[in-house]
């Protein structure tokens, strides 16, 4: 494995596999990686001649108050860990080399509509923050795809808009969820909740899933399956900021004729802001009795 940590080299090593016609698949990352992270790598591999990871803590996607300063650094075991795991380049960039002028007036991308709902009305400019620094990556990558986890499923549709709209010549691939043994969706941020709360995070998965049953037999029954949600997860002890059926092709809200829907919540358990989400294939004629 190669590690680089400026633009230039990343440009040498990429141009270099461009002129040998290879292929690249790249998984960007803050680091602090999980089995999630490490799934998306094996896949990668799958589908392209060489990988890229990158680790970058980006600050512009952090709001005010939120835990830039305190986001777990761990380069030197991410970096043994994807060696392991047979990455062919790792590109650790700081601060200067993406935002070479200053994070207080960088060009910034925005994606209108998208990133205003769910995570977006709770975390107000968090998702151009995501969106320019993903722009950023691909621009100096190249790859041919990119691929991310459908845990930040609102990020993963947010990024193929940018692709989309700025006619970037890359392939966006989601990858399922990986969750621990008790259904808790795997995060970087779990390192925050004490045993306590650790042992109670895996309910929002459950609740989810109850959800997505009531989803199932009572589709006409939208408002009541939401309102549910937030209160299970309010009297578990959860902070529920949402807690909300939407279309999954693009988070509308849907009409009677939708079938392919998804249950999406965001919940505080102590220190942690934990996401989740399910994907739910409705029958619109069917109701329970």
């Amino acid at each position: 494995m190669e590690t680089v940590f400026d633009l230039a080299g990343l440009h040498r090593v990429i141009s270099k596999w461009k002129s040998e016609g290879a292929s690249i698949a790249f998984v960007p990352t803050m680091g602090n990686l999980h089995a999630g992270h490490y799934s998306l790598l094996e896949r990668a591999r799958e589908l392209a001649d060489k990988t890229v990871v990158s680790i970058f803590v980006n600050p512009i996607q952090f709001g005010k108050g939120e835990d830039y300063e305190s986001y777990p650094s761990t380069l030197e075991a991410d970096s043994n860990g994807l060696a392991d795991n047979d990455l062919d380049l790792l590109f650790a960039p700081d601060l200067n080399q993406l935002y070479p002028g200053g994070v207080a007036t960088d060009t910034r991308v925005e994606v209108p509509g998208l990133s205003d709902i769910l995570c977006g009305r709770f975390r107000p400019g968090h998702f151009s923050g995501v969106a320019t620094v993903v722009a950023k990556l691909l621009i100096n990558v190249q790859p041919d795809i990119a691929l991310f986890g459908e845990k930040d499923y609102q990020q993963l549709l947010v990024i193929r808009r940018v692709v989309t709209d700025l006619c970037m010549p890359v392939e966006v691939i989601g990858m399922p969820i990986v969750r621990e043994a008790d259904g808790l969706a795997m995060s970087s941020r779990n390192a925050y909740l004490n045993l306590k709360e650790r042992n109670k995070a895996p309910l929002i998965y459950a609740t989810l899933q109850r959800a997505a049953q009531r989803l199932r037999e009572s589709p006409h029954q939208i408002p009541a399956i939401e309102a549910e949600g937030m209160k299970a997860l309010e009297s578990s002890g959860f902070k529920p900021e949402y807690f909300s059926v939407r279309r999954s092709e693009n988070l509308a809200e849907p009409n009677a004729l939708d079938k392919k829907l998804s249950i999406l919540t965001a919940a505080w358990l102590g220190s942690a802001r934990l996401i989740d989400n399910v994907k739910v294939l409705v029958d619109s004629q069917s109701e329970s009795q």
